[in-house]
C-alpha cells in the first residue's frame, strides 16, 4: 500500500507491526534461512521492509564470502542503501521508518549497525545466546549509549522454535571453512 509506514507509531511513539504483517514478512525471512541452510550458511534470513515493500534482504553469505561481516542485517542494510540511491530516497527518511525481520535476534555487530541507521523495529525469532545484541548477551538495542544512533524496540519470539530448529541443523553438519579442531587425542601408552 503506498503512503503507509512499514513502522507506524502508536500514541506513545513506539513502533509497531501489525500481526498479519509480522506473519507475511516473518515467513518470507525463513525462507531465505532455509535457503542459506541449503547453502550451508548459518540459517539467519531477513528483510527490510518500508512502506510494505521489501526495499533489502539478507541472509548470511559469511562462508561463501568468506567475510565475517556478511550477517544477514549487514546484507540487508547494504541493499536498502543501494535501494535508496536507485530510487533517489533519503537512506536516513527510509530507515528511521524501516521494520527488520529476522529470524534469530541480531548480534551485537548487527545491532550496533542497526542502531546506527536508526531502524525502530526489529522483529526477530530465537534469542542469540552466544553474541545477542538485543538482551541475551548485550542490549545494544536498548542501552544508554551516547552518540551511537537511535535505541530501537524489539519484538522477540516470532516463530522461535523454527528458528532453532534449523540452527540445530545447521551445527549438526560439517562446517567445511570452520577451522581445523586444535584437541589431539591422547596417544595411547602401550604397556
Amino acid at each position: 500500500m503506498a503512503g503507509r509506514a512499514a513502522c507506524a507509531p502508536g500514541a506513545d511513539g513506539a513502533c509497531g507491526a501489525s500481526a498479519p504483517d509480522v506473519a507475511k514478512w516473518m515467513e518470507a525471512a525463513m525462507q531465505m534461512a532455509r535457503d542459506a541452510l541449503e547453502s550451508s550458511e548459518v540459517p539467519v534470513g531477513c528483510l527490510m521492509v518500508y512502506n510494505d515493500e521489501v526495499v533489502g534482504k539478507g541472509r548470511n553469505e559469511v562462508n561463501q564470502t568468506k567475510n565475517a561481516t556478511r550477517h544477514a542485517e549487514l546484507v540487508a542494510i547494504d541493499q536498502a542503501l543501494a535501494w535508496c540511491r536507485r530510487n533517489g530516497r533519503d537512506s536516513s527518511e527510509v530507515f528511521e521508518r524501516a521494520v527488520l525481520y529476522v529470524t534469530v535476534e541480531p548480534c551485537i555487530m548487527c545491532a550496533a549497525a542497526l542502531r546506527l541507521v536508526k531502524v525502530p523495529l526489529v522483529v526477530y525469532g530465537c534469542q542469540n545466546e552466544r553474541f545477542g545484541g538485543c538482551g541475551s548477551v548485550l542490549d545494544i538495542a536498548s542501552a544508554d549509549l551516547p552518540n551511537t544512533g537511535r535505541p530501537f524496540q524489539c519484538l522477540p519470539g516470532y516463530r522461535a522454535e523454527e528458528a532453532v530448529e534449523m540452527l540445530k541443523d545447521f551445527y549438526k553438519q560439517e562446517n567445511p571453512n570452520a577451522p581445523k579442531s586444535k584437541v589431539r587425542k591422547k596417544e595411547r601408552q602401550k604397556p
